[in-house]
């Protein structure tokens, strides 16, 4: 994989990095009654496309038991220039990652929405009751989103302050 697209925005649109997700489903008991546990078995770098050349939907890629992987492709991880000092904080932490947003679908019982390097944005859906999951972000895209970060992100110097003598107090006579 070369990596994402690469414009700086423009006629090209935004940075963006194709990937896939697997999520897996597992029927669980609760009670009388079973109900679905999801979790995210990985993000994977690339995204094969459709024959149509559309965005493709969640294919189950292995079934075992009360347990089922689906295969989302199609997605992308796009960058935004104002999200820059989020993608800083990640690339420094002890480990990168993506968030994966999910929400409820009728058909497939939950879709992967977007897939983003800011964790602001995650924690924003997190908020509006959409599902997140967090994954390791796939070591291909760390030196694309590197770039991006030293592209786009400026830090804002260190105001000092400044300090006030509390020993002169006006008097309030």
């Amino acid at each position: 994989m070369s990596g994402g697209n690469q414009s700086a925005g423009g006629a090209q649109g935004p940075p963006s990095f194709p990937v896939s997700v697997v999520l897996t489903r597992r029927t669980v008991r609760r009670g009388p009654v079973t109900v679905p546990s999801w979790e995210l078995g990985g993000v994977v770098a690339g995204s094969p496309r459709e024959a149509d050349g559309g965005p493709a939907r969640g294919r189950p890629i292995h079934r075992d038991g009360d347990r089922e992987e689906l295969l989302w492709t199609g997605l992308a991880v796009r960058l935004d220039p104002a999200s820059a000092e989020s993608y800083w904080f990640n690339l420094v932490g002890l480990h990168p990652s993506l968030q994966v947003i999910c929400q409820p679908d009728p058909s497939m019982g939950l879709v992967p929405v977007a897939v983003t390097a800011d964790h602001d944005l995650g924690s924003a859906h997190m908020e509006a009751d959409d599902m997140v999951f967090a994954a390791p972000m796939p070591p291909e895209m760390v030196p694309w989103l590197e770039r991006f970060v030293m592209d786009n992100y400026r830090p804002q110097p260190r105001k000092q302050r400044k300090r006030q003598d509390w020993k002169e107090e006006p008097d309030h006579d």
